[in-house]
């Protein structure tokens, strides 16, 4: 008897062993798929129930040294930061130093509105505060020279709010800088300090930090834009860790933002009720105590994305499996979300595409005219204004980044940067006009002509979280 229940056990640790082998070379081949297309350049690492699957780097790390990205190589992280500034507010509040029902006018006593805006209202980007990276002229003229804190808060604090507090969401980078100074006036520390102290050190992530610009590590990597479709070669620019702070001023590793992870799934920062807290969406959006939640396959999945000048990142968990996907990317390539979900199909055995070079055609400048407009997708309330530029078609999205269209017929095209996002052209019935359909991930969206075209920015912001429409 006890040797059958020894082989009936070593059959299944075999069969466990084959699973995890058949998902790592599945993973791997849908990320070298992706980076074989240039959608991916960087360094993955994916988990289940605390076992590493997948932990590699992919492309270059620096052009001109022809380095490479690893399992080693640091990135900066952007917007995965708001992850760290709600850890360390909520750990605030367990120690009864702060209360989430503070308002801001407690720290803040002469910043405007500051009696209505509670650190919730910060944390759930319920506030209303104007967001400072939509100023285009500060950003793109100085975010690469240090700031004091004076400078900040005039970028916002005298503007008006968006909405009043607590009656919708937007999402605002000055709210978490509003965190990031709250604080240091609590801790008596920077901001970097606190987190050094209260999460990095404890937690053992030798390999993040906060000033980016001025790191000098073989691993650190460059980041990458391009002037046009996936040409990822132009350096860019790197933010003084000052603009970026509390909102996205990080850079880590895989290896490390793993120990994050399963440091926050053993509940070590903060107590199981604090973190259900954090991970529940509020009223007008899907977005907790910075995270996003959202759900696949009847799994919820808490996660944060960023992107900032020549990086891109991703960090997705689902708490209850203890499945951990982090993508770390050098280059300015969008579709780090989609990859995600690619991953999570393979992990639970359902189905997925691997990606690949797409045929295009070139059509009459008379045919591309017929499409140029304004279209408003009703869900999720997204605007696209659709140009031609030198015979390409270009999406200009409201508050996203310009990109690029290639066509495959008539009235098909695809983004040059992400080949899964599909754009379709469809007379509207009875009329001239056409409407816009989006597909990517399998789900589709529609967008009617708007007859007058709005103003929209064209400035994408730096440190906003990466969605798809």
């Amino acid at each position: 008897m006890k040797n059958i229940i020894g082989i009936i056990y070593l059959l299944i640790t075999f069969s466990n062993i084959v699973l995890a082998q058949t998902n790592t070379q599945k993973i791997d081949e849908l990320i070298t798929a992706y980076a074989s297309i240039k959608e991916f350049n960087g360094s993955v690492l994916v988990s289940k129930q605390g076992k590493i699957l997948l932990e590699k780097g992919y492309g270059v790390r620096d052009i001109q040294k022809q380095t490479f990205n690893d399992e080693k190589t640091v990135y900066l992280t952007a917007s995965i930061t708001k992850t760290f500034t709600s850890a360390m507010i909520l750990k605030l509040s367990e120690l009864k130093m702060l209360s989430l029902d503070d308002k801001l006018s407690k720290y803040f006593p002469d910043f405007p509105y500051a009696d209505s805006i509670s650190i919730e209202n910060l944390l759930t980007h319920t506030s209303g505060v104007y967001d400072y990276v939509q100023n285009a002229e500060f950003m793109y003229k100085e975010a690469t020279k240090p700031v004091d804190q004076k400078t900040m808060l005039s970028l916002f604090e005298d503007k008006k709010l968006d909405f009043q507090p607590g009656t919708n969401w937007k999402y605002s980078n000055s709210g978490y800088m509003l965190l990031g100074y709250i604080i240091e006036k609590i801790t008596k520390m920077r901001y970097d300090q606190a987190i050094r102290t209260y999460i990095f050190k404890p937690l053992e992530m030798e390999n993040s930090g906060f000033d980016y610009a001025h790191l000098n590590a073989p691993a650190k990597a460059t980041g990458y834009y391009s002037d046009s479709g996936k040409d990822y070669n132009k350096v860019a620019p790197i933010a003084d860790s000052t603009v970026l702070y509390a909102a996205g001023s990080i850079y880590s590793t895989v290896g490390d933002l793993y120990k994050w992870h399963e440091a926050l799934n053993a509940n070590r920062l903060f107590s199981k009720a604090t973190a259900e807290k954090a991970y529940s969406p509020n009223k007008f959006h899907n977005y907790g105590y910075g995270w996003t939640v959202d759900s696949l396959y009847n799994k919820r999945i808490v996660s944060h994305s960023g992107g900032f000048w020549g990086f891109r990142s991703n960090l997705a968990r689902i708490i209850d499996d203890n499945v951990c996907i982090i993508l770390l990317d050098n280059t300015e390539t969008p579709g780090l979300d989609n990859i995600t979900k690619m991953i999570l199909a393979i992990l639970y055995k359902q189905p997925y595409t691997l990606p690949h070079a797409r045929h295009t055609v070139k059509l009459h400048e008379d045919q591309l005219k017929k499409y140029l407009g304004t279209y408003l997708i009703r869900e999720p309330d997204l605007e696209v204004e659709i140009k031609l530029e030198a015979d390409v078609l270009v999406a200009y999205p409201k508050q996203g980044p310009r990109a690029e269209m290639s066509a495959t017929d008539a009235t098909h095209f695809f983004l040059k940067e992400q080949e899964n996002f599909e754009i379709t052209f469809e007379n509207a019935q009875n009329t001239n006009s056409y409407i816009m359909k989006i597909t990517i991930n399998g789900k589709t969206r529609t967008g009617q002509k708007v007859n007058k075209p709005k103003n929209l920015s064209q400035n994408y912001p730096p440190c906003s979280p990466q969605s798809n429409p």
